[in-house]
Formats: C-alpha cells, sequence, structure tokens
C-alpha cells in the first residue's frame, strides 16, 4: 500500500504556508498491469497529503486544468465562506482561486474533495479527493505513534470496465465492487511489531464500511472525525458511513513476526493485509486520558429535518425539497447553539443516509433516544442514519458568517438534490 506523498508549500512566511495545486487528468497504474484515466490533484491518485498546524494559516492556489469547473471542500474545515467550496460557487476551467484556511480548530483527520454541484459524485468518484491532516504540536506528550507510524489510509470502493476504466454510473453501489486502499486494490502493507496510528478515512461516494482486524482483534480508538476523543475505547470493530473518519492505533508486537493480518470489511470481505515484518523499538503509548472537550453552551433553537426520497421524480430529499441555492432553507445567528435532530425516512425507499453540515462540529446527544456509542462521544462532522433511524445533534454556529451547506455525505445522493443551505448572519 502506498502513501500519498506530502504536498511541500511553495513558500513559508509569518503565519502562513502557501501551497499551489492543479487539478488535471492523469493516467495511474490501479489494477495491476494497467492504466487508468482519473481526475487528480497535483497528479496523485489519491491526491497529496497537506499537513497543516492548528492556528496557522494555509493559503493554497487552486487552479482548474480540467475541462469542467470545480469546487475544493475541506471536509470538517472550519473555513471562511468564500473558501468553503459552495457546491455553485465554481472554479471555471484553466482559472486559479486562493482558498484559505485558518486552522483555528482541534487537530484532527480532515479531507479535501470536489464539490461541483451535479458532478462531484462523479469527479470524487474518479479522483478528486486528498488528506487534510491538521497537527498540534502539543500532542507530542501524550506519546501516541508517530512519524512513520502514523499512517492515513484513504478507503474507497470503484468499478472498472475490461478495459481498466473506471466506469462511474449515480447509485451504482453493487457494481462498485474493487476496494481500494490509498488508490491500490487489497494491498499490503509492512509493518515492525509495534503500535501504529492508522486514520481511516471513507472516501467512497456511498459504501459503508464496517471494519475489524484480524480474528477481531481488540484495538485502541483515539479519534472520530474532529479529532481525540477524551479517552481510548477498546473496540473490536469500527464503522465508517462515507466521509466518516476513524483513528486507531494498534498494537502489531500481539503478532509474531511473519504473520499476515487482514483488515476486513463485514460486506466486502478483505481490504487490505498487515504483513508484520520485524522486530520495532517502541516508546508510544495510549494514554487513559487523550483530551477535553468543553461542553456546549445550551440550545437557544430546535429544528428537524428529515431525509428522504420521492420515487415520482427519482430525487433525494431534505424537509421534502430539492437543493436550490437561490434559496436560504435555514437562517441561524452566528454564536449561537441549536439541537437538530435528523430522521431518514423510510416510508419512500428505506435506503441509508448520513448527514454533514459544513462549518460546525457537533456532538451527537443521542441515537433512538440511545446516549452515542463511545466511538461517537467525541466531536463529530459526518453521522449516519440508518432507515427509520433518528440521531440528536447539538452544535455551535459560527465563527464565521455567509452561506453553507448541510447535506447527505452520501455523495450520490447530494448531488442529485440531498441538500440544502444554511446562511450564518449577525
Amino acid at each position: 500500500m502506498p502513501l500519498p506523498p506530502v504536498l511541500r508549500p511553495e513558500s513559508t512566511k509569518g503565519d502562513t504556508d502557501r501551497y499551489v495545486v492543479t487539478a488535471r487528468k492523469a493516467r495511474v497504474e490501479i489494477l495491476p498491469g494497467t492504466r487508468t484515466e482519473v481526475l487528480t490533484y497535483a497528479g496523485a491518485f489519491p491526491g497529496p497529503t497537506l499537513r497543516a498546524r492548528v492556528g496557522r494559516k494555509v493559503i493554497v492556489r487552486h487552479t482548474n486544468d480540467l475541462d469542467m469547473g470545480t469546487s475544493v471542500h475541506v471536509h470538517g474545515g472550519r473555513m471562511p465562506a468564500a473558501s468553503d467550496g459552495f457546491p455553485t460557487d465554481t472554479l471555471a476551467p484553466g482559472r486559479s482561486r486562493d482558498y484559505t484556511y485558518p486552522n483555528q480548530q482541534r487537530a484532527a483527520t480532515l479531507w479535501y474533495h470536489d464539490h461541483a454541484h451535479h458532478m462531484e459524485a462523479e469527479h470524487v468518484f474518479r479522483g478528486l479527493a486528498g488528506c487534510y491532516l491538521i497537527e498540534d504540536p502539543a500532542e507530542a506528550g501524550l506519546r501516541l505513534p508517530s512519524g512513520t507510524h502514523d499512517i492515513p489510509i484513504m478507503l474507497r470502493d470503484a468499478r472498472f470496465d475490461d478495459r481498466a476504466r473506471l466506469v462511474f454510473e449515480p447509485n451504482d453501489f453493487q457494481e462498485r465492487t474493487t476496494i481500494l486502499a490509498n488508490g491500490k486494490p487489497w494491498p499490503y502493507f509492512p509493518v515492525a511489531a509495534r503500535r501504529y496510528r492508522l486514520r481511516f478515512v471513507n472516501a467512497s461516494n456511498l459504501r459503508t464500511f464496517a471494519l475489524r482486524l484480524g480474528r477481531n482483534t481488540e484495538v485502541a480508538q483515539i479519534a472520530s472525525d474532529c479529532g481525540l476523543l477524551t479517552a481510548p475505547a477498546a473496540v473490536r470493530s469500527w464503522r465508517l458511513t462515507p466521509g466518516e473518519r476513524v483513528e486507531v492505533v494498534v498494537d502489531f508486537s500481539r503478532f509474531k513476526v511473519g504473520s499476515q493480518v487482514f483488515l476486513e470489511d463485514e460486506d466486502a470481505g478483505p481490504v487490505m493485509r498487515f504483513d508484520v515484518s520485524r522486530g520495532g523499538k517502541d516508546t508510544s503509548r495510549v494514554p487513559d486520558r487523550l483530551s477535553t472537550i468543553p461542553a456546549l453552551p445550551a440550545a437557544t433553537a430546535k429544528r428537524k429535518f428529515v431525509l428522504s426520497f420521492d420515487r415520482a421524480t427519482g430525487r433525494f430529499l431534505i424537509n421534502g425539497r430539492q437543493f436550490d441555492p437561490k434559496r436560504v432553507d435555514t437562517r441561524i445567528k452566528r454564536g449561537t447553539t441549536e439541537v437538530w435532530t435528523v430522521t431518514n425516512d423510510r416510508s419512500g425507499f428505506a435506503v441509508p443516509h448520513n448527514f454533514h453540515p459544513h462549518l460546525v462540529q457537533f456532538r451527537v446527544l443521542d441515537r433512538n433516544g440511545r446516549p452515542p456509542a463511545p466511538g461517537e462521544a467525541g466531536l463529530k462532522d459526518t453521522i449516519g442514519v440508518a432507515p427509520g433511524e433518528t440521531v440528536r445533534l447539538q452544535a455551535t454556529f459560527g465563527p464565521y458568517t455567509g452561506r453553507y451547506v448541510y447535506h447527505c455525505q452520501m455523495i450520490d445522493h447530494s448531488s442529485t438534490g440531498m441538500m440544502a443551505q444554511m446562511k450564518i448572519v449577525d
């Protein structure tokens, strides 16, 4: 399994790092011995990893060298509206634009991807996605695995024809049977017999992964979408709907050198293999306490959102409406805290959804009236909602004003209408 290249800044001055990225087509080897045309950031599939620091500004000059508009969104980022990647605020072919990312938020595993409305599903499917890691030097005192033992793993599925070409058909989940880890099908990754921090990102359009290691090996989940949990959670499996992230620490010293340990999905079977190829010195640890997550202020408003499917039109909807960029669906005063109740209406068509509001990070209050599991008890930005389920979320809206969207991150759904607009105002 390859590791995506780490993007290097073009310049570093004061409190700002500047990067340059071009979206362009490339032909890469995905299936062994063949070449596949993909859409890339900087020629890489998946895109290069951008490593940022808490409190240090990043400016990325994006150039669009494709033949249609793009809009770059850092998923999980708290960004000014002009840099959030609004779906209709597209960058035309041949043009460039600066996106500014303040990184005034907790360290976390984020990711960036295209968000151009009606095309976002196909663009991401064809490769426009990469990791965006916000790091905090203060975390060094925790002595979690770091450096070459801190591994981002972007998972997704794909469909190929007999000429190794990617085949995109909307909502074609059942045919996307090739599982990719960092752009390679069912790869292996050599590890030492020591602890590793594995950062999993689900970059699939529709597939939910339910992962386990070996014969249900216990691992320590240390983080969810928006950074460290308050304490590690001992888990034998972990679930990621599209867009979600989970970080786990795996101690490979429990396996003999020479062992092959498989990462498996409950539906798709083997995803990748870890080869314990050598011994290794290890001074890392998983402490009993990881972080402090402040309590949210009391909520001043409550709202309800219903995710549904209209059989007559073939559209996925929020509160019975299809996305219209000219319509503000929800107006919110900056700095206020709200509770949102999100329900997946199974009466029309029982399919899974999830829910991702831009700009904010939220706490999960309950799922079907029950407290969240330990792995969902931290700060999140994406939440799965199975048919008939209801989840309640609490978030404080800010610090920026402007227009943002909330949508199903199963982006084949959002690209056909399961998205709405909120406006944050003073």
